[in-house]
């Protein structure tokens, strides 16, 4: 786990000074990166410039609450990993929070074991991980492209068209396959399609994806022989 978090970066959301100090001070030993904020609001636009890999935020916070803050979020991202810190006196917004795709709650006072066991829960034993070769990863939970030291953030179709390339590896993905499991509801045009892909290769530093000319897409044999579950 510390070697794939040590990828990422977190948001940390916390009014009190001390108790943020002391779990930025603990976060830093995870993650790449660690940004903190002191309220909701600050937060959201941190959010926006930062794009961060998880967000750890408490409740009860001045300007604009914690439930807000996920409430915007969950608008624009409906994957990124949430952990809410959370006091007895919080009870009556769980059920509120239920409804947001919360990853974890730690309830106060907080501590490095609970820390570390919310971590382990998203980050390790949900891991959903792809592993093209000894360099190069597909992370579909935090929807990222892990190479050596560095990490490319996929969109959710992306992630989808990657999934159900690797769920067909031993055969092609057809264009009707596509529509239905990453286009969905959305109509598909050949011209849209080519480009999306375009797109995705370029995050990669080696080629994946095989273009079955006519018929779809599939990644290249020699690839993305691996999983870790």
């Amino acid at each position: 786990m510390l070697n794939r978090l040590k990828l990422l970066k977190i948001l940390c959301v916390e009014d009190n000074k001390g108790v943020r100090k002391r779990l930025v001070n603990t976060l830093n030993f995870y993650f790449k990166e660690v940004v903190e904020a002191d309220d909701g609001e600050e937060a959201f636009k941190i959010y926006q410039g930062l794009k961060p890999d998880a967000i750890i935020t408490d409740i009860d916070m001045p300007n604009m609450n914690g439930i807000t803050l996920v409430k915007k979020i969950r608008k624009k991202d409906s994957d990124i990993p949430i952990i809410i810190l959370t006091a007895y006196s919080n009870e009556e917004y769980l059920l509120e929070l239920i409804n947001l795709k919360i990853n974890h709650f730690i309830l106060k006072p907080i501590n490095a074991q609970k820390l570390q066991s919310a971590l382990e829960d998203i980050f390790d034993k949900k891991a959903d991980v792809v592993i093209v070769d000894e360099n190069l990863s597909i992370d579909f939970d935090s929807m990222q492209i892990l190479y050596k030291n560095s990490a490319i953030r996929i969109t959710n179709r992306e992630k989808l068209f990657l999934k159900l390339l690797y769920k067909n590896k031993n055969s092609i993905s057809t264009y009707q396959n596509i529509q239905d499991s990453v286009w969905q509801n959305d109509i598909m045009s050949q011209s849209a399609l080519k480009t999306f892909v375009k797109v995705l290769r370029k995050k990669f530093p080696i080629e994946v994806i095989e273009n079955i000319s006519g018929v779809g897409y599939k990644f290249c044999k020699h690839y993305a022989n691996q999983r870790k579950d």
